[in-house]
């Protein structure tokens, strides 16, 4: 009579546990960077719309000298938030990303640019 055998070996189940851990070991770095990359591209998205808004506010107020949204007129997320533009929660956002209630939002955005496939960022270079 041949005897049944159920389970696993401890063979197996070492092998099984090897290609787990293999696994994790490729995934852990990857998902690492994906995250890291989703927090930079919603950081620029932010940023985006922080200029956007500054954009409206100046074309709603602009300066003296007639400033528009590509000149370097000091719009500050103070401003912004007093006049309505953005929230409460997007002033505390500003803060997580680095700009500060006082600071010019487009010292902060260099890299954001203005109009599609224009190519001029905020700061008047092309």
């Amino acid at each position: 009579m041949k005897k049944i055998r159920k389970g696993f070996t401890l063979i197996e189940m070492v092998i099984v546990l090897f290609i787990i851990s293999l696994l994790l070991l490729i995934m852990i770095p990857n998902l690492a960077a994906q995250r890291d990359n989703a927090t930079k591209k919603s950081e620029q998205a932010f940023k985006t719309t922080l200029v956007t808004e500054a954009g409206l506010f100046l074309e709603n107020n602009p300066d003296k000298d007639g400033a528009n949204v590509e000149s370097k007129s000091k719009v500050t997320i103070e401003q912004l938030a007093k006049n309505g533009y953005i929230t409460k929660s997007q002033v505390e956002r500003a803060k997580k990303v680095g700009i500060n209630e006082t600071d010019n939002i487009f010292d902060h955005t260099e890299d954001i640019k203005i109009g599609e496939g224009k190519g001029k960022s905020m700061n008047g270079a092309s």
